[in-house]
């Protein structure tokens, strides 16, 4: 189609259009009658970008189809045959895919925005929409919880000037003015951490009701629901009961549940009985993040897992899942120490490391291989062989990153429990590492899943500027390529349109995000263009500061992040609000 109001295009392959109503039915009979008439409609506009000559992957998991896309400000004005006259910039989409953008289900990048609002190493991903927030998100805090978080702005040369979620997200829509979009959730943990703080404790009624209040406060800033990450301090110390209640706050809004589980080894059998009585008890929405199953015992797991799963939906319960493409994981480095040594928040973890009594207790609990009420993944990994240092925020340890704690130890001269102790007291618990945990054949189990999304569970990075300074877990830098390049195009594991889906209209349905992650006419205009034959993840475990290769363009309401493979000074990102935002 080349013109007309009404000349929105679709495809067979696409899904139907709208039913119309009687009124629209009249005015399209009547467009019709003038132009048989040989009264002709008024010239269509011109758009502001057409890509044309592209292989089009919808985000529905239909069949790929060859057409154009015009854009029009933020929106995609049109599908089909368009002309190219009819745009002020075109971009030749021959022999690309043109998707939807994709959409990160755990991005962690709501600091490393402020610092690099570039979002590089995500945009490069084909990414234009990352969500955030788990378990404790960057905002509600007390002047504690500031002080506390504040040697990593000063870092960065950043202030910290804002307590609520309304004030971060205005700081990031004016003054750091990001690449691509963000959402966030309310972290059940920082609001524990807020009421409580980090003590292993029952809340008392008024302190409940006090975090319900936070809850819902941040539900009406624009959170897109509640998430929990029950293996750290201070989820782990909240009751499947307290969990029910805040779920209650969320579902009230409008907003889902969303969880890093409360074991993904051992117990991961009632672990997902928690889940899903959350589910069923708060009436809600639930997502699991990084699914996985932990250390080499239960390996060969992830099948029976995806079946509890499809089980739970069978029996009412909305429950889905996403996952990272690799077979390590990352977290804190202080997060294989046992769980009593980091009650109570940082100094009094410090004081407990630094007890020789206690610290002997510490290194004979992190080679237990029965330890309850703590995830071990010290032991988990196999001990320092297993577990490599990541990054670091104190410059002196730099020279660590990248070495296994077994190698550290040996520079060291010490035990690698020893070294890893000490790590933690240098770098006052800023370090973080990478865990070898998990097997390949279950990660490709999960992958191939209908009901599985995709996250990185990692921040942005940069090859330059300040967030280039540590090393990090490669699936930053290329988790969405790694799957379009090794699983569908090598392996042929999924097919395109699948792993398409699964990047966009899979999550954007999850999160209520209802106008983005498919390509139709009056959807936002995020999008991703890139050469299937090429496109790889280059970063690795040894070396992962590299961007992927393959992606050409990436679009983010209607305005290019990346043009032919290069950043460009474009920062059209928006805050994506929850369902409860009240302005």
């Amino acid at each position: 189609s080349s013109g007309g109001p009404f000349a929105l295009c679709y495809h067979p392959a696409m899904l139907p259009p709208p039913r119309l109503s009687a009124s629209v039915l009249v005015i399209v009979t009547a467009v019709s009658a003038l132009a048989m008439a040989g009264l002709q409609a008024p010239a269509a506009s011109r758009f502001d970008l057409l890509i044309a000559g592209g292989r089009v992957v919808d985000g529905t998991g239909a069949p790929w189809f060859h057409a154009d896309v015009g854009i029009t400000g933020d929106r995609i004005a049109a599908i089909g045959a368009l002309r190219r006259e009819d745009a002020q910039t075109v971009i030749d989409g021959t022999g690309l895919v043109v998707a939807p953008g994709f959409i990160d289900m755990l991005g962690q990048s709501e600091f490393a925005l402020l610092v690099d609002s570039r979002a590089a190493s995500k945009v490069y991903q084909g990414v234009t929409t990352e969500i955030t927030g788990e378990g404790r998100s960057i905002a509600p805090l007390t002047d504690a919880m500031a002080e506390e978080a504040r040697p990593d702005y000063e870092h960065f040369g950043l202030s910290l000037d804002f307590r609520t979620l309304a004030e971060y997200f205005r700081r990031l829509e004016t003054r750091a003015r990001p690449a691509i979009n963000l959402g966030t959730f309310v972290g059940a943990g920082g609001v524990r951490a807020y009421v409580l703080g980090l003590d292993d404790r029952p809340a008392a009624p008024a302190e409940l009701q006090r975090m319900r209040d936070l809850v819902a406060q941040a539900m009406r800033e624009g959170a897109l629901g509640l998430s929990t990450s029950l293996q750290y301090v201070p989820g782990r110390f909240a009751s499947t009961d307290e969990l029910i209640a805040l779920a209650e706050v969320s579902a009230a809004h409008g907003g889902i549940y969303i969880t890093h589980q409360r074991s993904e080894s051992a117990q991961i059998d009632s672990s997902l009985d928690e889940v899903f009585a959350i589910a069923e008890r708060a009436r809600i929405a639930t997502e699991i993040w990084h699914l996985k199953v932990a250390y080499r015992p239960n390996w060969g797991r992830m099948p029976s897992v995806l079946r509890r799963i499809e089980a739970a939906r069978a029996r009412g319960l909305d429950v889905t899942a996403d996952i990272y493409p690799y077979t390590r994981a990352s977290n804190g480095l202080d997060a294989c120490l046992p769980l009593w040594v980091r009650e109570g928040g940082l100094e009094p973890m410090l004081a407990r490391l630094r007890d020789p009594a206690q610290r002997d207790r510490i290194l004979r609990e992190m080679d237990d291989p029965h330890a309850t009420g703590w995830e071990n993944q010290w032991h988990g990994a196999g001990g320092g062989d297993g577990v490599m240092l990541a990054s670091v925020l104190n410059s002196d340890l730099r020279q660590y990153e990248g070495m296994t704690l077994t190698e550290i130890g040996r520079r060291m001269g010490k035990d690698p429990r020893e070294a890893l102790i000490d790590l933690v007291i240098a770098d006052r618990g800023h370090s973080d590492c990478i865990l070898a945990i998990m097997d390949e054949q279950d990660v490709r189990a999960a992958l191939v899943h209908p009901l599985v999304a995709i996250g990185t569970d990692s921040s942005a990075k940069a090859e330059d500027g300040p967030l280039a300074e540590s090393k990090s877990h490669p699936r930053g830098w290329g988790s969405f390529p790694r799957i379009l390049g090794h699983y569908v195009r090598d392996e042929r594991l999924i097919s395109l349109e699948e792993a398409v889906r699964k990047f966009t209209s899979r999550p954007a349905m999850r999160l209520g995000l209802h106008d983005r992650g498919i390509l139709r006419p009056g959807f936002a205009a995020d999008l991703t263009v890139f050469d299937a034959a090429t496109i790889r993840d280059v970063a690795t475990f040894d070396d992962p500061n590299h961007y992927a290769v393959g992606v050409r363009h990436v679009i983010v309401n209607g305005r290019p992040v990346l043009a032919d493979g290069q950043l460009t000074a474009e920062r059209p990102g928006r805050v994506l609000r929850g369902p409860g935002y009240r302005q």
